[in-house]
């Protein structure tokens, strides 16, 4: 975690304005409303436009496969250095599929041994995102082996949602929900 105390504070449900409860409504529905979103609060109009791309990203709308999408979502996090990021997708990569050891490699990448030639575009892609904020040409024809057009758009689409929700975790100070544990390797940044 970057900081250890927030920015911009979570609203409190004792504060939140009737648009704010209208915005929350569908996660409580569900259960509990997490940091992101309580922090998120703070901006209503920002935060009903991210609910409705991230909704994208998240959904079966988006056509990449959740496993697939969680490894890029997860490359992500641990290269933005996002310890709430990580915390919140490793649960939801390990209910899409993911394994505890295909998790752990993540953070050490494509060059990891043990991944299928598509796990590696995906890795290689996230990577070259991250790094160049585009994907090379070696990179783009791998994934073009494993992936159709919509697919590879959803690739990109993921990696920079999930660098922008990296940003904003990292720049509000959002802190990890109750019960939630920091992985170590994502300490002290």
């Amino acid at each position: 975690m970057r900081l250890t105390t927030p920015r911009i504070h979570p609203v409190t449900a004792e504060k939140w304005t009737e648009e704010q409860r209208e915005i929350v409504a569908p996660m409580q529905a569900r259960g509990r409303i997490i940091n992101i979103f309580r922090t998120m609060l703070t901006h209503p109009a920002a935060a009903k436009a991210f609910l409705t791309w991230g909704g994208y990203i998240l959904s079966r709308k988006s056509t990449l496969p959740p496993r697939e999408r969680e490894i890029v979502i997860l490359r992500t996090g641990f290269l933005c250095k996002s310890g709430y990021e990580w915390t919140q997708h490793v649960p939801i990569g390990q209910k899409a599929g993911l394994t505890d050891a295909e998790i752990a490699r993540i953070k050490l990448g494509a060059d990891a041994p043990g991944w299928s030639a598509a796990d590696t575009s995906l890795l290689r892609a996230a990577d070259d995102l991250h790094r160049e904020y585009f994907v090379t040409e070696p990179v783009w024809a791998e994934l073009t082996k494993h992936f159709n057009e919509q697919q590879r758009m959803d690739i990109v689409f993921a990696v920079g949602q999930y660098t922008q929700v990296s940003m904003l975790l990292n720049t509000f100070g959002v802190q990890l929900d109750e019960g939630q544990t920091l992985d170590p390797d994502l300490k002290g940044f």
